[in-house]
């Protein structure tokens, strides 16, 4: 992503935001917009050859900014690692005031092909890494009186079609997961949902199901940039404190 479309203004109120998945695709673009609008990222993802080549092309943007990126290796799938990251933030800039829960996998299939191992990992990734992150940083919010859940969940939320059960299963529970967490939490914890449609990404490079594969040539046949979802993260972070943007869907004008 070129950083030099992104307008590099100070933020108003420059936040702490660490973002998971941050190696590739959505995850990316809203670490790259984050930082050029002056917030401070924490950038978490297991390829940290890619997190530092993030840190490097932020570099510029977060100079004329005031922002800035730290790369974290991150596994959401392990609870230990996802409390340390958290940790990290904080060591770093003394508080976290957003976490984008953004990583993801979308190995799709049908049923009947019996992928259980690409199942659990869809499960392991996208719903207990979520739960993680919200163990890690529900207590620090709630000790510093505020702070701000961004879950990346998928129109696959919303619907499932052939080969998308277990996937759009896994959203659905990011969904509710979220809106629960919105319900329970105080009003100083603001809480938003972002559900995608198809994007620009690695997602559907995972998929080893031949027949799932095919359909996602037709599927994705037009799609929309990353930093589409990245502005619409950008959006609900920075509305005022007593504004809570509950859930935005960001697809293409042509996915119906």
């Amino acid at each position: 992503m070129d950083t030099t479309d992104i307008p590099t203004t100070p933020a108003q109120q420059p936040r702490v935001v660490l973002v998971t998945g941050a190696s590739s695709g959505i995850g990316e673009a809203i670490a790259v917009r984050l930082v050029a609008q002056g917030h401070h990222v924490v950038a978490g993802a297991r390829r940290t050859d890619r997190l530092d080549a993030l840190a490097r092309r932020t570099a510029d943007s977060a100079a004329r900014s005031g922002g800035s990126l730290l790369a974290v290796r991150l596994d959401v799938t392990d609870r230990a690692d996802t409390a340390a990251f958290v940790e990290a933030a904080r060591a770093r800039h003394g508080r976290v005031d957003a976490l984008v829960a953004n990583a993801g996998v979308m190995p799709l299939s049908r049923l009947d092909s019996l992928l259980v191992e690409e199942w659990d990992r869809m499960i392991d990734v996208n719903v207990r890494g979520l739960l993680h992150g919200i163990a890690a940083a529900l207590p620090v919010f709630t000790a510093q009186g505020g702070g701000h859940f961004v879950t990346i969940a998928s129109v696959g939320a919303h619907e499932v079609v052939p080969t998308s059960a277990v996937y759009s299963a896994t959203k659905y529970a990011a969904w509710a997961i979220t809106e629960g967490l919105r319900q329970e939490s105080d009003p100083s914890v603001r809480v938003t949902t972002v559900s995608p449609g198809v994007v620009e990404s690695e997602l559907a490079d995972s998929i080893t199901e031949p027949g799932a594969a095919e359909m996602m040539k037709t599927y994705r046949a037009d799609t929309i940039a990353p930093d589409a979802v990245a502005r619409a993260v950008s959006f609900a972070l920075d509305q005022p404190a007593d504004v809570d943007v509950n859930e935005i869907i960001v697809r293409p004008t042509r996915q119906r």
